[in-house]
């Protein structure tokens, strides 16, 4: 997911991709809690999409506010 996908997108578009992000991350981390976990790469990489995600949205929402 790239920052300038995300610049496209509305508000509620973010949230929702932040909210299966932060899913994402609960059912990776399940896994690495029960040994099922077999690709640990991914957490990073969620990890990075939510930051992506949040960095977005605070900037558009600076953007309204000036």
């Amino acid at each position: 997911m790239k920052a300038s996908e995300l610049r496209e997108k509305t508000q509620t578009e973010l949230r929702d991709a932040l909210h299966e992000l932060l899913k994402e991350q609960f059912n990776l981390r399940m896994q690495r809690g029960t040994g099922q976990f077999s690709r640990p790469h991914l957490m990073k990489d969620v990890r990075r999409n939510i930051a992506r995600v949040r960095t977005v949205m605070n900037q558009k929402r600076q953007a309204g506010e000036a």
